[in-house]
């Protein structure tokens, strides 16, 4: 007996070591970015954009808290503060649905938007724990014309917070700062034509009949200009 108790315990001190070595290293994992309407990492990851490294991990801009950058301070992704690449600038009304995509759920303590710096919405979250996707309602105050978006995602258990930019044209336009319907000729329609056998989202948006639109939420199949104000279809104005 005495000699089995020594080989359990002899096998016991082996097996910890193993146990601990099998055991992974605690490492930060991705997170999240807005997906609607597509952000510059968003643009970059669906190769609209020619992109580097964020390409393959647009989810992952994260920086301390306070920030006004694209990349989140981040110089790998610093391609995302150049406002000279083609991005791809969504045609918006007066407000706006922005849905995130969250890899990894953070606890949050709120999630803050800003144009040309200043702060124009903000949601508080108290440290909850968010779903999946996560989407805001955004009025831009009267603020008109093409505009760079910073959505921001603060943590509420770190110092760090998430970024992400978004290119827009509010009031649906395509260039001039009337969005086409005070009078002024109508540009072409920035949005893709609709299309009967295309999924939409709630946030994107389609032109038809030289009109932008908005889906509100999850559509297929569903004319613009035919589900009525409280249908499905917001109508953004003369592209």
């Amino acid at each position: 007996m005495n000699a089995k108790r020594r080989l359990a315990v002899v096998i016991g001190m082996g097996v910890a070591p193993l146990l601990a070595i099998a055991l992974p290293a605690t490492t930060a994992s991705a997170h999240g970015y807005v997906s609607s309407p597509p952000s510059r990492q968003a643009q970059c990851a669906e190769g609209v954009v020619d992109c580097g490294p964020i390409k393959y991990e647009p989810q992952s801009v994260e920086g301390p808290k306070g920030l006004q950058s694209c990349s989140g301070g981040n110089a790998d992704y610093a391609e995302l503060n150049d406002d000279s690449k083609n991005w791809k600038a969504t045609p918006v009304g007066s407000s706006a649905a922005f849905s995130w995509r969250l890899t990894a759920r953070h606890a949050t303590s709120s999630w803050q938007y800003f144009v040309g710096g200043t702060k124009v919405a903000q949601f508080n979250d108290g440290g909850a724990q968010p779903g999946a996707t996560v989407t805001h309602q955004v009025d831009f105050g009267g603020i008109t014309g093409r505009q760079k978006v910073l959505a921001v995602w603060n943590i509420s258990d770190t110092a760090n917070a998430f970024y992400a930019c978004i290119d827009v044209q509010i009031g649906g336009g395509g260039g001039g700062d009337d969005g086409g319907d005070n009078g002024g000729e109508p540009g072409d329609c920035v949005a893709s034509a609709w299309d009967a056998g295309r999924v939409y989202n709630g946030g994107d948006t389609a032109s038809w009949n030289d009109h932008t639109w908005r889906a509100k939420w999850w559509v297929q199949g569903e004319q613009p200009g035919t589900t009525g104000e409280w249908g499905v279809w917001e109508d953004l104005g003369v592209c």
